[in-house]
């Protein structure tokens, strides 16, 4: 492929009209990709810096990749979709957010630090399926940067993906608009949000608002999704008592059946000061989880450090259902979604 130097030519090499947007009165594209809602003027970009305006059309990223693994699902990670399958995982350039300790931000935030390399791969919406099919893989996700603001792309491959028999899934930080999540849904099965804090001046600071994202897990459930949350315990930001206690509320709130990761930080990208978390403080806050009514909760990024923690239980007799070590499956005793021991129901995909 041509090279380029700047991330303005890759987006003009490869971009197409995008859909999710209306024209205002003063001739701005309001963009309902995500939940800033941007209205962008002519020549100009949304805050995602990979949506923008040109010639009274709103151009979008479109047949590139820059990121693609064939993935255990685990590391999405979905722990209650078919435990020890794999999902082709996909990701573009750019976000919404601007996540102080992003792990992968040489390309959610390639525009804000052109410093960092910018791979990119030329491929078709088949090719992806078709790679999808030769490594066996029963989902497609989109991951790496925020699926949100490259959804035309995504449902391009999701449409071709359910026509030969794969899901879709997003791994999100949930700064999702309702329109978007209701074009989503015919061909977005499963939905990994990622709840950072539940301090809306924290939010802030990462570039989004609390209670855009609580919003968007609260229609996710009722819409149909498969909803799983994640939050990364950063040490001096997220990791209190009080806001751990808060976030396992609200989770529980809309659903005790929701899988509640609570994951390890370590230093990365601009935020190199706090230490790594250790493992007793993911363990506390599965506790706290517990405590509060979820039924699921995960510790994550330390295999083999936190116990039990990795393991899903059953939550009416404590049979332990799956076993796992990191991304790998050590044991799987459930019986068609039931507890071998009691008969129990365990909400998730498992056949």
């Amino acid at each position: 492929m041509p090279k380029s130097t700047t991330l303005d030519d890759t987006l003009r090499q490869y971009a197409v009209p995008g859909r999710f947007y209306v024209k205002q009165d003063n001739g701005r594209l309001k963009c309902y990709a995500c939940g800033h809602y941007c209205a962008i003027p002519e020549g100009g970009r949304g805050i995602c810096q990979v949506r923008y305006v040109e010639k009274g059309v709103m151009k979008v990223p479109h047949g590139y990749v820059a990121g693609l693994a064939s993935d255990p699902i685990e590391k999405k990670p979905f722990y209650h979709v078919y435990p020890g399958s794999k999902a082709l995982s996909f990701g573009m350039l750019g976000c919404d957010f601007h996540c102080a300790y992003c792990q992968n931000w040489t390309t959610s935030q390639a525009l804000r630090h052109p410093e960092g390399p910018m791979p990119l791969y030329v491929i078709s919406a088949q090719e992806l399926v078709d790679l999808a099919l030769r490594h066996n893989c029963r989902l497609i996700t989109s991951t790496y940067n925020e699926p949100l603001i490259t959804s035309e792309w995504a449902l391009e491959i999701f449409k071709r993906g359910k026509e030969a028999g794969l899901q879709g899934s997003y791994v999100s930080n949930g700064n999702a608009s309702p329109e978007i999540l209701d074009i989503l849904r015919p061909y977005v099965d499963f939905y990994k949000v990622d709840l950072k804090s539940f301090n809306p001046e924290h939010y802030l600071q990462l570039g989004g608002k609390l209670q855009t994202v609580l919003k968007t897990i609260e229609l996710l459930k009722e819409k149909g999704f498969w909803v799983e949350i994640v939050t990364l315990v950063v040490p001096g930001f997220n990791d209190s008592e009080k806001e751990l206690r808060q976030i396992a509320k609200f989770i529980a709130s809309i659903s005790p059946h929701i899988p509640w990761h609570i994951t390890a930080f370590h230093p990365d990208f601009e935020m190199t000061e706090p230490e790594p978390t250790q493992a007793s403080c993911l363990i506390h806050a599965c506790q706290i989880g517990k405590a509060e009514g979820l039924h699921f909760c995960y510790a994550g990024n330390l295999a083999g450090a936190t116990g039990d923690w990795e393991n899903t239980r059953c939550p009416q007799c404590g049979e332990t259902l799956v076993e796992r070590m990191g991304f790998t499956i050590l044991k799987n005793n459930l019986l068609n979604g039931h507890c071998p021991h009691c008969n129990e129901v365990i909400p998730g995909f498992w056949d």
